[in-house]
């Protein structure tokens, strides 16, 4: 799904589109990956920006052009153009953020009303920030609806990789699949705290052997 003026390749690519609320780092997100922020193109009638990244693959190369929304989500909601023929998505909020976790449901039933059966990441950015507001333990909404998680820093290149690794392999059917070589990223621009995101990690593994609560907001109450 490249844009009318951008290059198409020989090797399997697929629309992956990037939702979420404003602000809880889409775009930095995107543009660690080197070689999609220098090939970006821009489609104005969506208010689009489409980034095509590369991975090396032990089954071969692959691109994900991720659709970027370039700041078109403050108007509310995002037009059908954005999310058709979508292959793959990512789900993003702001760990520091409570807002943009709790309006995580009303993306994720956006995106499900237009594109069916897609495998989809929901992403909690910004854990190298010290004063977190979703806590790793509140975060239940992937166990809902049987989405992958994990807790990323954009800034930090902290798990960079995983969500595009998880997609490959759901997309190609092979668990097994794997990035070879080094992705071409941009230094991080701050150091995480291993050790805490480590605890953090820990506390999320515990939490999924809970019961689910009956309702999201009762986690905020703590």
């Amino acid at each position: 799904m490249a844009l009318p003026n951008q290059q198409t390749v020989d090797y399997p690519s697929f629309k992956l589109v990037i939702v979420g609320d404003g602000g809880t780092g889409k775009t930095t997100f995107v543009k660690r990956h080197l070689t999609g922020e220098f090939e970006k193109k821009y489609e104005p009638t969506i208010g689009v920006e489409v980034h095509p990244l590369d991975f090396s693959t032990n089954c071969g190369k692959i691109r994900f052009y991720c659709w970027d929304t370039a700041g078109q989500e403050k108007f509310g909601g995002l037009r059908d153009g954005y999310y058709i023929h979508g292959q793959c998505a990512i789900i993003m909020f702001d760990v520091t953020a409570r807002l943009t976790y709790k309006n995580v449901p009303t993306w994720h039933r956006d995106l499900c009303r237009v594109c069916e059966n897609i495998p989809i990441v929901l992403c909690g950015n910004k854990v190298d920030v010290k004063n977190r507001q979703v806590k790793a333990k509140q975060v239940t909404f992937h166990r809902k609806k049987n989405l992958q998680y994990y807790e990323i820093s954009a800034k930090s290149n902290y798990n960079f990789e995983k969500p595009f690794l998880y997609l490959a392999r759901k997309l190609a059917g092979d668990s097994t699949l794997h990035f070879v070589g080094a992705v071409a990223l941009a230094p991080p621009e701050v150091h995480i705290d291993l050790a805490a995101q480590q605890q953090h990690e820990q506390e999320l593994l515990m939490a999924s052997n809970q019961p689910l609560p009956d309702d999201d907001d009762d986690a905020f109450d703590a």
